[in-house]
């Protein structure tokens, strides 16, 4: 009875055991895949949350930029609204001045007519310059001389500058030589070389075109040459016109070069420093280029004296008033965001460079750099857009002499590559993350290749080694957890015992080595795609290195276009001497028939 009962006890303990065993054995594995699984679950979430990240900071960005364009878009129309509501009647009398002029050259309009049609003119706008001048024109037409001085005191009582200009542009225009210098040189005085006014502009398209004839070309040219000598002398002023145009050099810079140097962009920690310096070496042929056509772009002039000074005067007569100038600042602020689609910082820093031309005064050098860089805003023609380039050359060669000076001291002293945890293609074998390579690309691309070769090799014979499975410390458990089982059932039943041990031995040693297979398995898996992984580095470096080689090429090669960018500039200084187009020549019933001298 005994015996039966030991027996019995003997097979539920091995029985129990075998279970508790197996349970065991699979509540390892499972634990080993939980962790698996949550390691694999933290780094896809982990991903997943950056890719999220970015993509609302995207939406937001997008989002924003959306709403700037649009409230931009309305702001335009709301200023372009406010325009044409308050100064839209100074249009008007614009386009009626040259129209004036030209009745009086055809004789189609009577002078009653003309009479009539100015002092509408100078109902509707009682504040502006322009309607007392068009009055004093047309009382000069038909010879009423007290009319005349009474309205040209009053246009002159309003804008002394603009009207002055007016009638020596006009005089001019009627061959009226010496009356037409009186006017220009009362002008010229009156000016401050310091704040110059918005009407300026136009003494520069009278340069360019020779439009008072030798006599005016040699005032305009001493007055203007010794207001230039004044200004240079002051720095701030010398410094404002090379930061200008230090701005401008910059917005010359082109894409960056990362499509042609992937692999050097991927690896090489200087890489941002790198590319900014390819990219602004690039600029000097692309200076010489855009600068050279501008210069060498044909201005054919008219047919007639009268033709571009009515051009001139279009010019004059076209110009903001200086009331209207804080609404088109407003309205180039806003034009400038819906172009660039809601983007308010590259837009604020467009609108910065432009905004000198809307001031209400500028020194004379600004107008001279205004002219050459930003000519639509204040209506340079082709011709006065040349002679301002050249008249701005030193400070343009000084801005670009800066440019060439800042972007050869950002170039990297020493220049590396890089893989590892620093680097790209970090990612890969879950688990696997070698610590950072980083050499100088300069090396000897077979010691690189060997260095990283022994880099990658060291980490995967690490990795690998935590892959294996430790029988050695699972034979311990066995010992551990069979033996003091066997000495309770060796007390109980001698045959049990040994059967128990040799059946738990037995499944446990099963489960072993399946686990040692399994893990070799994995070693071997993971050793293929870690070699793989290895030599796909190797190569990559291969190419970078060679990518290297090419980027210095490319960057000798562009850098080397600065000599020629600086000797285009410094021929600057002899463009603007050239023979105006109406050099000596006045007006006539034929158009040109004589002399100025």
């Amino acid at each position: 009875m005994v015996e039966v009962s030991a027996d019995a006890i003997a097979r539920a303990v091995a029985n129990r055991l075998s279970r508790d065993i197996g349970a065991l054995s699979a509540q390892l594995d499972g634990v080993e895949e939980q962790v698996g699984d949550v390691k694999q679950a933290q780094r896809q979430t982990e991903v997943t949350l950056v890719t999220l990240v970015k993509e609302f900071q995207d939406y937001v960005a997008k989002d924003k930029r959306d709403k700037a364009k649009q409230l931009a878009q309305t702001r335009v129309g709301e200023v372009k609204a406010d325009l044409e509501r308050d100064f839209g009647h100074h249009n008007e009398v614009r386009r009626s001045a040259t129209g004036i002029l030209q009745a009086f050259d055809s004789g189609l309009v009577s002078e009653d007519t003309v009479r009539q049609v100015t002092e509408e003119l100078m109902i509707k706008s009682p504040r502006y310059w322009l309607a007392p001048a068009l009055v004093g024109l047309a009382a000069w037409a038909g010879d009423e001389r007290a009319l005349c001085e009474h309205a040209t005191e009053e246009a002159f009582r309003r804008s002394p500058m603009k009207t002055s200009l007016l009638f020596a542009l006009v005089l001019r225009r009627q061959g009226r030589r010496e009356a037409s210098l009186r006017w220009l040189r009362h002008y010229l005085l009156a000016q401050n070389p310091v704040a110059l006014g918005r009407e300026f502009q136009v003494i520069l398209e009278c340069v360019s075109q020779g439009a008072f004839g030798p006599s005016g070309r040699v005032l305009l040219r001493e007055t203007l040459e010794k207001w230039r000598e004044s200004l240079l002398d002051d720095e701030t002023v010398r410094a404002a016109q090379v930061s200008r145009w230090r701005g401008e050099i910059d917005t010359l810079r082109g894409p960056g070069a990362a499509v042609e140097f992937p692999r050097l962009a991927e690896v090489c920690p200087q890489w941002d420093r790198l590319d900014a310096t390819l990219t602004a070496a690039r600029v000097h042929a692309t200076l010489v280029d855009r600068f050279e056509r501008l210069m060498a772009e044909p201005t054919p002039p008219s047919d007639r004296l009268e033709d571009e000074v009515d051009v001139i005067l279009d010019r004059l007569v076209g110009d903001y008033d200086p009331e209207e100038l804080p609404l088109r600042r407003e309205l180039l602020y806003q034009e400038t965001v819906v172009r660039h689609d809601g983007d308010e910082d590259t837009a604020r820093q467009e609108a910065v460079l432009r905004a000198p031309a809307l001031d209400r005064t500028r020194d004379y050098l600004t107008v001279q750099s205004t002219a050459a860089l930003d000519p639509e805003s204040v209506g340079a023609s082709p011709a006065a857009r040349k002679l301002a380039i050249a008249s701005c050359h030193e400070w343009f060669a000084e801005a670009h002499a800066g440019f060439s000076r800042d972007y050869r001291a950002a170039l990297p002293t020493a220049v590396d590559v890089r893989f590892g945890k620093a680097g790209a293609r970090s990612g890969g074998t879950p688990g696997f993350e070698p610590t950072s390579w980083t050499q100088p690309i300069d090396d000897d691309l077979a010691g690189l290749q060997q260095s990283l070769r022994r880099h990658y090799d060291r980490h995967i014979a690490a990795y690998l080694k935590s892959l294996a499975y430790d029988t050695k410390k699972q034979l311990k458990i066995m010992l551990a957890v069979l033996l003091p089982s066997f000495m309770v059932l060796l007390a109980i039943n001698v045959k049990f015992a040994f059967i128990a041990l040799i059946f738990g031995a037995g499944v446990w040693g099963i489960v072993v080595h399946n686990r040692g297979d399994a893990a070799r398995t994995a070693q071997n898996n993971a050793e293929r795609s870690l070699s793989r992984r290895r030599d796909d580095a190797l190569a990559q470096l291969a190419g970078a290195h060679a990518e290297w080689t090419d980027w210095r090429q490319r960057y000798r090669e562009a850098d080397a276009g600065e000599a020629s960018a600086r000797a285009f500039i410094a021929s600057l200084a002899t463009a603007g001497n050239g023979v105006s187009p109406f050099e000596g020549r006045v007006v006539g019933a034929d158009g040109f028939t004589g002399h100025d001298g």
